[in-house]
């Protein structure tokens, strides 16, 4: 046995095998740097954003966009069933002195392998000797278990951003889409809602829980756009944060407990997908004037108001927690901005240039 090769090929197979474990198996994000899949997935979107940004068309775009997280699962396959065969192929390698006929050179070894891996097995060569042959029947099983936990992973996946996007669609029957905050009040007392937006914020209360909880430990679903024009869960969660905001500092007779409860929850999801993709944010970047826009809109819609000026302050602090680091997020993935006063941000609606996330701070 050829020692040295087999113990690569050791290596190999069992930091493939690790990293697989890590992405799929375990449902938290992992700090471990022995990992495939965070040195190619930030690169990989680096590179896709920048292309899909020099596009003419947004629909283009936001097309060739879309693609990414779908090809990105399968990019990941790929590689992991390649890692796979090669680290088979040099412990075949080692032992070739166990195969009928003998591999003349590695390539030979990996060819075979790759028919073990995939269970295709030709016949072409054959593992003569025990090891050899217990070698050639963990292949299998690994080339059959990967492919089996891929599977189940993209359903987990599509099962997790299906979910995401119901509450995401049907907000934008109250807030339009974009969605935004004043639109979403507006609306919830033209049609005599108010006394709903305690259920509503609940609703959005649940629906940040989970998001947080399989955007923290899968980000690749991240990654994943909405099918819809100009909608996004980013966008989403951004105007109800900001109406929870509003109701907590410059509405009366509307219960804030339910509101704080949501905010609070929101700016957990925020700081921690923030965290995992490196980003930081500057706080509020509402400006005065756009504020006393809105609430010259409350009032016409006819909610009952704090003082302006205090109002402001305390929503100027309230919205701090996560506004900064949500439109750094959206900047990130190219996603439509939140609207504000029925127009969108100086800034907020362009893919901004942020910078390139070390590998390994936000991919699995």
């Amino acid at each position: 046995m050829d020692v040295p090769v087999g113990l690569l090929g050791l290596t190999c197979l069992g930091l493939v095998l690790w990293d697989v474990f890590q992405t799929i198996v375990v449902p938290r994000p992992s700090p471990s740097r022995l990992r495939l899949a965070r040195y190619v997935v930030p690169p990989a979107w680096l590179a896709w954003r920048a292309l899909a940004t020099r596009t003419r068309t947004g629909v283009a775009r936001d097309q060739l966009l879309g693609l990414f997280a779908p090809a990105a699962a399968i990019l990941l396959l790929v590689l992991w069933m390649a890692a796979i065969v090669i680290g088979y192929g040099l412990i075949l390698f080692a032992l070739r002195g166990e195969l009928r006929p003998s591999p003349a050179d590695l390539g030979t070894a990996i060819y075979f392998a790759g028919t073990s891996v995939l269970t295709i097995g030709y016949g072409d060569i054959v593992a003569g000797g025990g090891l050899s042959r217990l070698v050639v029947l963990t292949a299998a099983v690994a080339g059959l278990g990967v492919v089996a936990l891929v599977i189940t992973f993209l359903f987990s996946l599509y099962g997790s951003f299906q979910r995401r996007e119901v509450l995401v669609v049907t907000l934008s029957a109250r807030a339009k889409s974009p969605p935004s905050a004043i639109t979403l009040l507006e609306t919830q007392a033209r049609l005599d809602l108010v006394d709903e937006l305690p259920a509503l914020f609940a609703e959005w209360e649940r629906w940040t829980a989970e998001v947080l909880d399989t955007h923290v430990a899968y980000p690749l679903l991240g990654y994943f756009r909405s099918s819809h024009d100009e909608t996004s869960w980013i966008s989403a969660i951004g105007a109800v944060l900001d109406a929870a905001a509003l109701v907590l500092t410059t509405i009366r007779g509307v219960p804030r407990g339910q509101a704080e409860i949501t905010k609070r929850v929101g700016a957990h999801l925020v700081e921690d997908i923030g965290n995992n993709l490196g980003l930081t944010g500057d706080g509020s970047v509402v400006g005065r004037d756009e504020f006393g826009e809105v609430y010259h809109r409350l009032g016409e819609a006819g909610y009952d108001l704090e003082p302006e000026e205090p109002a402001w302050h305390a929503f100027e602090a309230a919205r701090a927690s996560f506004a900064g680091r949500l439109e750094a997020i959206a900047a990130y993935w190219a996603t439509p901005a939140t609207l504000w006063v029925g127009h969108t941000r100086a800034g907020a609606s362009a893919v901004h240039e942020v910078a390139p996330v070390a590998p390994g701070q936000e991919s699995r």
